[in-house]
């Protein structure tokens, strides 16, 4: 297993945002995780990269407890993540915001990252706007950049957080390309998303969240089907 999460909770005041969540991740599966606002998805995902830390439970990647290791030596063990609202450096090129993203990232030298960042670029699809500033960026674009940079720091466990929200049908099946071919390569994923066609055309196994707790993870067809999933995420009165 890549990832694993054991009895994990976590709690602000007497609000719970994670309640006794465990799951297993095996490498180079894709999961899709669903659930209302609300759910605890985002702070999920900050209790798998460490910007969080759990008041109960373990994290363990590849084996290792990171439960008290911080943010940054996560991202350097190998876990990347998007975020759902891309904020990348606006007065700074797509090339540059990749080789901010590689260096630190990965702990390199800035001539050391410089032609991966230009094979993401093209893996990406914005290698035409390499030289463009990211202000300047369409919405598909700038999620492709925010996908780019979470590339760059070279992941084993890629997050992505409801990184096709936003988009026009025509746009979200060009992203799912791109996640598909990244996928393709290996790397293992970990994706929140509220548009359910475009996870369900990528991932494997589908894990449902409500109020913090999991109430099913499997198939991705038979989660859906399930009636508690149907009442409790689609508002559906079975």
């Amino acid at each position: 297993m890549i990832l694993s999460l054991k009895n994990v909770s976590k709690s602000f005041g007497a609000l719970t945002v994670s309640d006794d969540v465990s799951f297993d991740v095996p490498a180079g599966q894709a999961l899709g995780i669903i659930g209302p606002n609300g759910a605890g998805k985002s702070t999920l995902f900050n209790l798998i990269t460490g910007n969080l830390r759990a008041n109960a439970g373990s994290v363990h990647f590849e084996g290792r407890d990171v439960t008290n290791v911080s943010a940054m030596e996560r991202c350097l063990t190998g876990i990347g993540r998007s975020f759902q609202i891309p904020q990348p450096f606006g007065t700074l090129t797509v090339y540059e915001n990749l080789v901010v993203a590689a260096t630190h990232g990965r702990n390199l030298s800035e001539t050391t990252v410089l032609e991966d960042c230009v094979d993401i670029l093209k893996r990406t699809e914005l290698i035409e706007r390499a030289n463009t500033p990211a202000s300047h960026l369409s919405l598909l674009e700038r999620k492709r950049l925010e996908l780019s940079r979470a590339m760059a720091t070279q992941p084993k466990l890629l997050l992505l957080d409801e990184i096709a929200g936003g988009l026009t049908e025509g746009e979200c099946q060009a992203l799912i390309a791109t996640i598909k071919d990244i996928h393709g390569q290996g790397v293992t994923i970990i994706w929140i998303e509220h548009v359910l066609h475009a996870l369900t055309s990528v991932v494997e196994r589908l894990l449902v969240l409500d109020f913090g707790r999991v109430i099913g993870i499997g198939d991705p067809d038979e989660i859906m089907a399930s009636k508690q999933v149907q009442e409790i995420y689609l508002g559906i009165e079975v």
